[in-house]
């Protein structure tokens, strides 16, 4: 039987410790990448198999926790995880933020964001949600473009908000709420597209009525492709 000399040990050991290095290290960056869209989604699975509804309040003046509505009877499942099954959404902001009732988004948004410095919109992004700067304001009647989860690196993805995650799960004539200096601005889905990233035109867009664009990265996780949300204003 032959016998391994200790040269031969020693460069075994040494590969092994690298493969494992590069596994550990793979492993982590999956993770890391996913971690938010995976939460997000687990999230909304929990929510649509309780029939969980989340509720925007018609006053202004809101807490910034979501508040319960009374005591409901719950079934096993939402006493497992702690559940409400309906919730009041309370904007971050009522100066300028968004809520998704069926998604259970709720953002501060921040605006004039210049969506073509990288520097400015990375460090927005990592607050919430960007109104690229020269697109309208609520209530103007103009293109109105917000976009968030955005990143520089594939690692650095999960140090981004994740409040657009779940944008693709709208469809057509589902809600979408501006909170605009102190005012409620409602918009309807009408459509969703995903683009390449360098199809900037959507950005430009001019329209003759008030419509509204959101935009995230597409696949979640990744920056490959770009997801557009579109939306018109709800006759008041």
């Amino acid at each position: 039987m032959r016998k391994h000399r200790p040269s031969e040990y020693y460069q075994v050991l040494i590969l092994r410790t690298i493969g494992n290095f590069l596994i550990l290290s793979s492993l982590f960056m999956i993770g890391k990448t996913f971690y938010l869209p995976f939460k997000a989604e687990l999230r909304y699975f929990i929510d649509n198999r309780l029939h969980k509804q989340y509720l925007i309040s018609k006053n202004i003046t809101y807490p910034k926790r979501p508040s319960p509505i009374g005591k409901q009877p719950k079934g096993l499942l939402a006493k497992v995880f702690n559940v409400k099954l309906t919730e009041i959404l309370a904007p971050e902001d009522p100066s300028f933020s968004i809520v998704i009732p069926k998604i259970g988004a709720n953002a501060r948004i921040t605006a004039s964001v210049d969506a073509a410095d990288e520097k400015v919109y990375l460090n927005a992004l990592k607050k919430g949600v960007a109104q690229a700067a020269g697109t309208a304001f609520p209530g103007e009647g103009g293109h109105i473009f917000l976009f968030a989860h955005s990143t520089d690196y594939f690692w650095n993805v999960g140090s981004y908000n994740a409040v657009f995650y779940l944008i693709y799960k709208l469809e057509r004539g589902d809600e979408i709420n501006i909170f605009f200096q102190g005012r409620r601005y409602v918009y309807k889905m009408v459509d969703k597209k995903i683009v390449d990233s360098n199809q900037v035109e959507y950005l430009t867009r001019k329209t003759n009525k008030e419509f509204l664009t959101l935009q995230t990265c597409w696949p979640p996780g990744t920056t490959l492709k770009r997801l557009l949300v579109m939306a018109t204003r709800a006759t008041e």
